[in-house]
């Protein structure tokens, strides 16, 4: 969060929009206080002033019509109203009427009583005047207290989110493989860290150190365990070999032999999966610029020694070759555990490994899946057929996690009896420089 960006500018923001609502609020009613000062005020005045008149008219008909500093008038006889009045008041009918600045911008009441027509002109000048003394004036004191207070309170909301925006400053340097926690423990705080800003510090702290004891010991236990397990593993495939040399094995017993090799094979290559998928981000295998087709082959050579004596054809069809940057262990595991399920669920015909520019697909005669199984078949522990197959139905979850990880999309194709296809895609792929 940056202050630009973050809570800073929104307080800002907020401020600055709640000034601008409040000044154009007010600036409205200031101008609707105007516009009724001066169309009904005036206009009140006005009539009253025209009754008074008419009043005194009645008492005395030699009563003087009103003359002051801020109104003038006219009494004519209505039939020669039109010689002796000024221009811009001959045409006017009775009833109020506005003159624009041009003809003196009054205001004007014209009222006919007794054959006679009364004109009483307000002057505009000093209409303007009274609205800006009596409306603009204040107005502009107002906004101005308005924005002293509210700059006052962002100031003051500034200072009571700042500790919460240092605070997650400092969550956002941190490292996730190696936070440093240390700059937010409740001892290192500053003064002003209080309250709920506090409570959530001493929170990410202790979240922190727990975070990167989890960590550390997952580091150590890929560790330890990539070379422990590995160690009996190595034991029992070499001394498998050995045994499959001996030309006196019964043929029960060099059955028994091969399962055991097998179920070796699977589980190094389940071990392996595991450490790269353990490792959250690095899997502790180095990125390399390497040909599909070394890797797809070492499968397949591998993969031949699962089918035993079942009438099972496996080839590899290579129609293309294109390289890849990353780890090649990693593309093992995912073609490796795709050959393995298709050897597993094939008991006669025909696996073909077909590798072209940007993909490689698997496809075999084996027991295939219906649509249900196929929606479910990236689930963990989830088998395809009649689910009498030996195997521990994860192989297909590891083939998904691996390569939603690198970003090599995996497709299956398949109908009960008639087989499957599994397709890998490489976003990418390079073409081999020949």
């Amino acid at each position: 969060m940056t202050e630009r960006s973050g809570l800073r500018r929104k307080i800002w923001v907020a401020f600055i929009l709640q000034a601008a609502t409040i000044s154009f609020a007010a600036v409205l009613g200031v101008y609707g206080a105007s516009a009724v000062l001066k169309h009904v005020l005036i206009q009140r005045a006005l009539q009253e002033e025209a009754e008074h008149f008419w009043a005194r008219r009645d008492r005395d008909p030699q009563a003087q019509i009103p003359d002051t500093y801020n109104m003038s008038s006219y009494l004519v006889p209505v039939a020669s109203a039109a010689g002796s009045l000024p221009e811009p008041l001959r045409e006017l009918a009775p009833g109020f009427h506005g003159l624009p600045r041009s003809q003196g911008g009054s205001l004007v009441l014209v009222e006919d009583r007794g054959g006679e027509r009364l004109f009483l002109l307000f002057k505009q000048e000093q209409v303007d005047s009274l609205a800006f003394w009596f409306g603009m004036a204040p107005l502009a004191l107002v906004l101005i207290v308005v924005y002293v207070i509210a700059w006052g309170t962002y100031r003051t909301s500034k200072r009571a989110v700042s500790p919460m925006i240092w605070l997650a400053n400092q969550v956002k340097r941190w490292d996730p493989d190696h936070p440093d926690v240390d700059v937010i423990r409740p001892d290192r705080l500053p003064s002003d860290v209080t309250g709920e800003t506090l409570t959530l510090a001493s929170s990410l702290h202790e979240f922190g150190s727990r975070l990167g004891r989890f960590v550390e010991r997952e580091r150590l236990f890929t560790r330890d365990a990539s070379h422990e397990l590995r160690t009996p593993l190595t034991v029992i495939r070499v001394a498998g070999d050995m045994m499959a040399a001996d030309a006196t094995l019964s043929p029960m017993s060099r059955r028994a032999l091969v399962r055991i090799q097998n179920a070796g094979r699977d589980m190094e290559a389940l071990i392996e999966a595991f450490l790269i998928l353990a490792r959250e981000g690095d899997t502790g295998l180095p990125d390399l610029d390497f040909p599909v087709s070394e890797i797809v082959l070492e499968e397949v050579d591998k993969a031949r020694t699962m089918l035993g004596d079942k009438p099972v054809e496996l080839v590899l069809e290579q129609k293309a070759d294109f390289g890849l940057h990353a780890p090649p262990r990693v593309l093992s595991v995912l073609v490796g555990n795709l050959l393995r399920n298709a050897c597993h669920y094939t008991d006669r015909g025909r696996i073909v490994a077909t590798i072209e520019h940007g993909r490689i697909g698997i496809s075999d005669t084996g027991v295939g899946m219906s649509q249900e199984e196929l929606a479910r078949v990236f689930e963990p522990f989830q088998r395809g057929g009649d689910g009498k197959k030996d195997g521990q139905g994860i192989g297909l979850s590891i083939v998904r996690r691996l390569s939603e990880r690198y970003g090599w999309p995996v497709t299956l194709e398949s109908q009960p009896g008639h087989g499957t296809l599994a397709t890998i895609r490489f976003p990418g792929a390079s073409r081999l420089q020949s």
